[in-house]
């Protein structure tokens, strides 16, 4: 069954330089939001722990709800995106997502905050396809493209740290409820900056292929649920393989019935295209091998060297930096004269061997000489790979898909990220268990006992450096074969320079 709209003649769109690079900033701030909102609420879960009163099986469940109703409503929100206009969704996600917050803020209880998570969730699923097909179709000359995706990868690439050092210091300094209420001015001042600086076009007949959509939900809530219990209760656990296994044989029912149905969710053209399935791999193993560096970056920091929250966020300011500088400057210069062929590849370089330098961690490594490395190899890394690997995930694509190849590189870095999550920790947990039982004869005394505790933990932390090192190695090989080698080219019919 097919849902449309009427066509409907709006006021033409802002086209004017300036004020592209306003909207530009607006889509920023909404940006920076979605991803703040991945790391800022869990440096805040174990104060609200404390102050609602409920249970660290019940705390995972505060990542575990925005998560699945994230990665779960992703690519349908990226069709309704393209169905109801990219402004007005865009709207609608920054009101949904700020009230959601707002919700989270006042919660008296876990069961409130709980739902206020998921709610974020659902309106973040909206949001994030709205912004980037906004930006997708708002910059379509290379040179000024390369550079609105330069900073568009460094917000992406750098918020997650940036949530560290903002959660860090809300918790400490102020209150856990602020680092929920800090989404309302931003949201607040993204509406306004929407309202004045991206203009409505004309909105497009588009039909929602329902049968996919109810496929496509219940594979990714399945296999992010899936891998958010692997995380907890183990791969072996009928709850994790059963829902993983579901979730798989759905998404595959869902591939097949795309090549089949009139109008399908995800046109098979948005993937036949080279270029942006190579970006949307590299988006997923990026998602895998990157959160190896925030939770047990971070564990090693606060655990082992007794760092606070706010000194954790601050010891990742240079990978922050390193993104930053790289996403702006190196790529947005290259890219629209080499392409992303040389450039992702050797930022996946660049990010194993900040890895690799992890991998040599010990309890007594300092953070100038062993870690302060690392993060600026990762933050060189992941600016060569964000900026190119998002412009090329939507260059070249029609209008009427815009939507739903926005939601498509959002849905790889989610499910990569829940992935890696629960992989990495799975063999970090076995990795400590095993190195405590075969060294546990030699720890006689308390204190032996307790030194011991910590060289399995860095132990722990250093297997899962080594896994996403590999990731990355892998993940580069895959970009060198895959990209396409020059500049990406504007396709004839590719979408004028507007926003919806």
């Amino acid at each position: 069954m097919a849902l449309q709209t009427p066509d409907a003649t709006i006021k033409p769109p802002v086209n004017s330089p300036n004020q592209r690079w306003l909207a530009l900033v607006v889509i920023g701030l909404a940006q920076l939001m979605i991803v703040l909102d991945g790391t800022i609420v869990n440096i805040a879960l174990p104060s609200a722990q404390t102050d609602l009163g409920f249970s660290t099986d019940n705390r995972q469940w505060l990542v575990t709800a925005y998560s699945l109703a994230f990665g779960a409503l992703l690519l349908f929100a990226g069709r309704i995106t393209d169905l109801i206009g990219r402004r007005r969704a865009f709207i609608i996600g920054l009101l949904g997502f700020a009230l959601a917050s707002a919700l989270g803020g006042f919660a008296p209880n876990f069961e409130m905050l709980v739902t206020a998570r998921a709610l974020q969730g659902v309106f973040g699923a909206l949001l994030a396809p709205a912004g980037m097909s906004l930006l997708t179709t708002t910059f379509t000359e290379p040179k000024d493209r390369a550079k609105a995706f330069g900073i568009y990868g460094a917000i992406s690439g750098a918020g997650g740290a940036v949530g560290l050092l903002l959660g860090g210091a809300l918790t400490t300094y102020v209150d856990w409820r602020w680092c929920l209420f800090i989404n309302l001015p931003i949201a607040i001042l993204a509406v306004v900056g929407a309202l004045t600086f991206i203009g409505k076009s004309v909105r497009r007949p588009v039909s929602v292929d329902w049968l996919g959509t109810l496929l496509i939900t219940g594979g990714l809530f399945g296999i992010v649920f899936g891998l958010a219990e692997a995380e907890t209760a183990g791969w072996s656990e009928p709850v994790s393989w059963g829902f993983l296994a579901g979730g798989v044989v759905l998404s595959v029912i869902f591939a097949l019935t795309q090549a089949r149905v009139r109008n399908p969710l995800l046109p098979l053209r948005v993937l036949k295209n080279r270029t942006r399935s190579s970006a949307y791999v590299s988006v997923f193993i990026v998602g895998i091998g990157m959160f190896a560096v925030f939770l047990f970056l971070t564990y090693y920091l606060q655990i082992v060297h007794g760092f606070s929250a706010m000194q954790g966020g601050l010891a990742f300011l240079p990978m922050v930096v390193g993104i930053v500088t790289s996403s702006t400057q190196i790529s947005a210069r290259l890219m629209p004269k080499v392409g992303p062929r040389p450039l992702v590849p050797t930022g996946m370089v660049l990010a194993a061997a900040g890895l690799y330098v992890f991998t040599h961690l010990t309890v007594t490594s300092s953070y100038a000489t062993h870690v302060l490395p690392g993060l600026v190899l990762m933050g060189l890394g992941l600016g060569m790979v964000f900026s190119p690997a998002m412009s090329s995930a939507t260059n070249a694509i029609q209008g009427e898909d815009a939507g739903v190849a926005s939601a498509l590189v959002n849905t790889s870095q989610q499910v990569g990220g829940s992935i890696g999550t629960a992989l990495l920790s799975t063999l970090a947990g076995t990795a400590l268990t095993n190195y405590v039982a075969d060294h546990a004869a030699s720890a006689q005394t308390p204190a032996a006992m307790q030194a011991l505790q910590a060289q399995a933990a860095v132990h722990s932390y250093t297997t899962a450096f080594w896994v996403a090192c590999g990731v990355f190695l892998v993940g580069a090989v895959i970009a060198a074969l895959g990209f396409r080698s020059g500049p990406n080219q504007v396709a004839p019919g590719a979408p004028p320079a507007v926003a919806h």
